[in-house]
């Protein structure tokens, strides 16, 4: 009728702790190991296929033409100069 209790001493429930602990980083580290496998096949089959090249990489073509004249351009840079030297005096 009434069920048996059961108790554990302290270095049972130590025991019986540290097997759960060993169990849960051994799981953790088979994991691990199993997605840096993974990870390292991918990376070898898309260098193998050739999927880690860029079809079309824009390259630099320099400045870009707005029509501005340097003149213009140059008094701009200026002005934009002359006020930030100003802000930053306030």
């Amino acid at each position: 009728m009434y069920a048996e209790v059961v108790y554990m001493t302290i270095m049972e429930m130590l025991g019986q702790s540290s097997v759960l602990a060993v169990l849960g980083m051994a799981v953790v580290f088979a994991f691990l190991w199993i997605m840096v496998v993974c990870v390292s096949l991918t990376g070898k089959i898309v260098k193998k296929m050739g999927l880690d090249k860029d079809l079309k990489k824009p390259g630099y073509t320099g400045p870009v033409s707005t029509g501005t004249p340097p003149q213009v351009a140059a008094a701009i840079t200026a002005a934009v100069a002359e006020y930030q030297k100003d802000e930053s005096q306030k």
